[in-house]
């Protein structure tokens, strides 16, 4: 499954307050901030509904080699 990297650019302030607290559900507090999220299709839902603030990036899952040690 891929992830998605949500930006939070643009401020919360006055925004309507239920757009405020679909941000902070996308995990975003502080501009320039940035999660990682698993894409689904309620994430997908939340980011749509905050299109205006956020910026989003598909990012792609590379397998990880276990390293000898």
């Amino acid at each position: 499954m891929a992830n998605v990297s949500v930006k939070l650019k643009r401020s919360t302030i006055e925004s309507i307050p239920r757009h405020c607290k679909t941000v902070l559900g996308l995990g975003l507090r502080k501009l320039g901030q940035v999660r990682t999220l698993k894409d689904s299709p309620q994430v997908r839902g939340m980011i749509a509904s905050v299109s205006h603030l956020v910026e989003v990036v598909e990012v792609k899952e590379t397998k990880r080699k276990r390293s000898a040690t």
